[in-house]
């Protein structure tokens, strides 16, 4: 029997993978696996993975081959790997490819194709697949509609047959766009290598293989960057589609900072302006926004306003349901999703896939820091305890209740005082999303507040205030979970969070990873009740960062 006792990794004829995190291998062992398996729980001794079809199917987009994903496991497994898990492994990973859909020039059409006959004649013959097939060409081939693209390739992948989409894309309209060399702003401008290989990884060949996909970066790293760079390879008119105004309003600042683009060729479709351009920003709230649940959306029209070469889905894991309807009908424009995580709190990791198109290009947030391209994070958990009265609401309670009860415990406060002491020279973000609890935060410490009730000037204002050193904290609410561009931000103390959404745990860690002058650190704070369903919650928020290398260390408080 195989056993090397320094090995780190058991794997288990369920594709559970147990990985040891005290042994000297862990750190290689951990980078390896996150490239092809899921992180699953992250107790202090034993990570918990999981490798499923779609982990490896995107693993093979990204050109990860077979023989690569079982050498990890040969390599760093303490016992002998079960046979039953590279031969799945093997059989997953090549349906990727088994299918590919090609266009059909002559007949404005598409072609599914098969080298396995038999596959396609299952193909053929599976329910949910039908409503989207043409005739049969051949016994190797099937006629698709081409406003069936997107719709096929969703119904193909939930029936496990990821489709390799080499149909191509139609060209947008010609746009002159170069990068600077230098920003107006008066700083020396380049892309960095990992931005560089970022763009070539979704641009693949320029014509089929590439031209779609996910970009993975963390916060900090300048995933506006490679979009800008997918725009500048393209030439096209592009439409850029934000979370909301803030982070449109940056896209708009960086492009006509870096880039030769003007004030004319920028264009902003929101709740104030419908001004179409060659380079068109929008939001999906204005995109999602219809007058009743019965209505149709008023602003998807702005898909076909113009003739777009590449639309850039910004924090793609947020992107709304219904948008994924048109994103179906868009799959002869070429797409880039730009993300710090590919996880969905909704279970869409799949529509992104097929609809989007899989993960081109990640790189560990640990090796980013190591090179100084993001700050370097300290992270710690503060636990604190209930009264005696709120302990006996707490269990009376239901359990919603109980989350928002140990959620704003008013003993959470005394840590903020500590906190501020604590970082007097450093800038501080106070995060969480219950209104009550962040009013009287702002109130008690006469701190700015920042909520979805803010309008926007004001927002831009505090901000302004806040990046000056005008203000030196502020306390803001879910809206700052994501594209809120706050360089100097070095601290975050997290007093409240969403259930246990692992994305909003790495977008908020991501609000103070921009680099740093100097020493370039940052601290996160996420101060919970202890024995609570907050603490749980807590430990499921902090998934994704673990996974990516960031170890909490727990400060238990009487």
């Amino acid at each position: 029997m195989h056993y090397v006792p320094e090995n780190p990794l058991i794997v288990q004829s369920d594709h559970t993978l147990l990985l040891e995190t005290m042994g000297p291998h862990f750190r290689p062992a951990r980078d390896a696996l996150a490239r092809f398996a899921e992180l699953v729980k992250s107790p202090e001794y034993v990570h918990t993975y999981r490798i499923t079809p779609l982990s490896l199917w995107n693993a093979a987009a990204s050109g990860l081959g077979v023989e690569a994903v079982e050498e990890t496991l040969q390599k760093y497994a303490k016992y002998d790997v079960p046979p039953n898990v590279p031969a799945v492994i093997r059989e997953t990973m090549s349906r990727y490819g088994k299918l590919k859909l090609y266009r059909e020039e002559d007949v404005d059409a598409l072609r599914l194709d098969s080298d396995d006959e038999l596959l396609l004649t299952e193909i053929c013959n599976t329910k949910p697949v039908m409503p989207y097939l043409g005739p049969r060409l051949s016994p190797t081939s099937v006629r698709i509609a081409s406003g069936h693209r997107g719709e096929l390739k969703q119904a193909l992948l939930a029936a496990s047959h990821p489709v390799e989409d080499l149909a191509g894309y139609t060209d947008g309209e010609a746009m002159a766009i170069e990068m600077r060399q230098v920003s107006l702003s008066g700083d020396e401008f380049g892309m960095r290598e990992y931005q560089v290989n970022a763009v070539e990884a979704f641009h693949g060949d320029g014509r089929l293989r590439g031209g779609s996909g996910v970009v993975v970066l963390p916060c900090g790293a300048g995933k506006t960057i490679v979009g800008i760079g997918a725009m500048t390879k393209l030439g096209m008119r592009t439409l850029i589609l934000c979370t909301n105004v803030t982070a449109l309003r940056q896209w708009r600042d960086e492009l006509l900072d870096k880039t030769t683009l003007t004030e004319d060729d920028l264009g902003e479709y929101s709740g104030k302006s419908k001004d179409i351009k060659p380079v068109t920003l929008s939001t999906y709230q204005i995109l999602t926004y219809r007058r009743s649940r019965t209505d149709d959306f008023l602003h998807f029209s702005l898909f076909d306003s113009g003739e777009w070469g590449l639309i850039i889905y910004d924090e793609v894991h947020l992107l709304p349901a219904p948008i994924f309807r048109s994103v179906a009908h868009l799959q002869a424009r070429r797409r880039l999703g730009l993300t710090a995580t590919l996880i969905r709190e909704d279970g869409k990791e799949g529509d992104v896939f097929s609809l989007i198109g899989p993960k081109r290009f990640d790189v560990p947030w640990k090796d980013l820091e190591h090179q100084g391209w993001i700050a370097a994070a300290t992270c710690t958990e503060i636990r604190v305890g209930l009264s005696d009265q709120d302990r006996l609401r707490y269990a009376i309670a239901d359990d919603r209740e109980r989350f928002r009860l140990a959620s704003t415990n008013v003993r959470k406060g005394a840590l903020i005082d500590e906190l501020l002491d604590r970082h007097a020279g450093e800038k501080l973000l106070i995060l969480g999303m219950y209104l009550d609890q962040l009013r009287w935060i702002a109130r008690k410490w006469n701190l700015p507040l920042i909520t979805g009730q803010t309008p926007q000037s004001r927002r831009d204002e505090l901000f302004a205030d806040f990046r000056s050193g005008k203000s030196r904290a502020m306390v803001i609410s879910k809206v700052g979970n994501f594209s809120v561009d706050l360089p100097d931000a070095s601290v975050a103390v997290q007093v409240s969070g969403t259930w246990g959404s692992r994305q909003e745990e790495a977008q908020r860690l991501g609000r103070i990873l921009r680099p740093k002058k100097g020493q370039n650190n940052a601290w996160f704070y996420t101060v919970v009740t202890r024995d609570t369903s907050e603490q749980e919650y807590a430990e499921r928020r902090q998934l994704f960062l673990t996974e990516q290398g960031y170890a909490y260390r727990i400060d238990v408080r009487d």
